[in-house]
């Protein structure tokens, strides 16, 4: 989708069609307790919109993993 390539009124089948070939598939087959992770946040966008399931930044991943981290630990 590229950025806000996939939300322009002349792009929208396109962008569409290329999630179709793999990404939306792949996501929709997923187990519901899989973890699905996008950098991007137009890609975020398009598994929402398109698989209606929400997709998580890695950084969050990341986040998640460390657990809480004490006051003054940069």
């Amino acid at each position: 989708m590229a950025g806000a390539f996939g939300y322009q009124k002349d792009h929208y089948e396109v962008s569409l069609r290329m999630a179709e070939r793999s990404l939306l598939p792949a996501v929709r087959g997923a187990p519901q307790n899989a973890l699905i992770v996008a950098d991007g946040t137009s890609c975020r966008h398009q598994i929402e919109d398109g698989a209606g399931r929400r997709a998580v930044h890695v950084a969050r991943v990341l986040e998640s993993a460390l657990g809480p981290i004490g006051p003054g630990v940069p």
